[in-house]
């Protein structure tokens, strides 16, 4: 039976594993939230780690803004920690699935990024995260694997769709970005990927390296904001598009941050489905922030 070590348990992706994995009897699962594995301590990685076929790492420092003022403490969660599961992975020889994240790259382009565009991160939390991937990709190189995703939404953690029902309530009209790109992906579906790769791992079929965890097609805020409003039954033409540099952040966002998705069908594995199917069977699942 494998037996696999889920890190970041009580976050956003991290419940949504759980969930996914409560209907694998063939699984021994280990949750591991923050308060009972902290990552960065390299003694309990290596102790947590010691017993398992497969980890999976959910836990991360998500606040990109915070990351550029405390680029020490965001890269010793995204990169350094990272390193510590990796060695700990390979002295127990356990494969290694990381989550990463689209802000490795420039987001200059104006097509999809294959897997292995050159990365050029734009802020401190991809620089952190960049590290992360590196540790993985060198330590690990037959048993370590890399997944980005990007605008991540899910019931149990603050994201752009809770907040844009929550500003509903309060104001008639919301300004929205319309000049970033993305890939809106739900985390129940990406937590249902990642388990998948894990298991084409084992079975041999997945070859190590990066993969692209986002939904098929792209939109930017605006449009996803307008999407949003449509599902909950709202007016769409309540939310007006904006640009970015009417919301000045410490942290610069890329323009591009669509992903291309070519190395699923290696491993067996189709893409992830279109983000609008995926919002709106998210919307089905009446998490807590569906507005009736």
């Amino acid at each position: 039976m494998t037996r696999l070590l889920v890190t970041g348990a009580g976050g956003m992706l991290g419940r949504d594993l759980l969930a996914v994995l409560a209907d694998r009897p063939d699984l021994t699962v280990t949750a591991a939230t923050r308060a009972e594995l902290d990552i960065t301590d390299a003694d309990a990685v290596h102790a947590a780690v010691a017993g398992h076929d497969t980890v999976v790492n959910a836990a991360a420092w998500t606040d990109v803004d915070g990351a550029e003022t405390h680029e020490d403490a965001a890269t010793a969660v995204n990169g350094t920690a990272v390193a510590h599961l990796a060695r700990a992975c390979a002295t127990h020889h356990a494969r290694l699935v990381q989550v990463s994240t689209d802000y490795v790259l420039p987001g200059d382009a104006t097509t999809p990024y294959p897997e292995d565009a050159p990365t050029a991160p734009v802020n401190a939390y991809g620089r952190g995260k960049l590290a992360g991937e590196r540790a993985v990709t060198d330590l690990l190189p037959d048993a370590g694997y890399v997944v980005r995703t990007a605008w991540l939404y899910g019931a149990h953690g603050p994201n752009f769709v809770a907040t844009m029902l929550r500003l509903a309530g309060q104001r008639d009209h919301l300004d929205v970005v319309d000049d970033q790109h993305g890939q809106p992906t739900w985390s129940r579906t990406l937590a249902e990927r990642l388990v998948a790769l894990a298991d084409a791992a084992v079975a041999g079929r997945a070859a190590p390296g990066v993969y692209h965890g986002t939904c098929a097609g792209e939109t930017t805020w605006y449009g996803l904001a307008r999407e949003v409003f449509e599902l909950a039954g709202l007016d769409p033409q309540r939310v007006r598009p904006t640009t970015s540099d009417r919301f000045p952040r410490p942290a610069l966002r890329p323009a591009y941050s669509v992903l291309g998705h070519d190395r699923w069908a290696a491993a067996g594995l189709p893409p992830l489905p279109h983000w609008r199917s995926t919002l709106a069977a998210a919307f089905a699942s009446a998490p807590p922030w569906k507005v009736a």
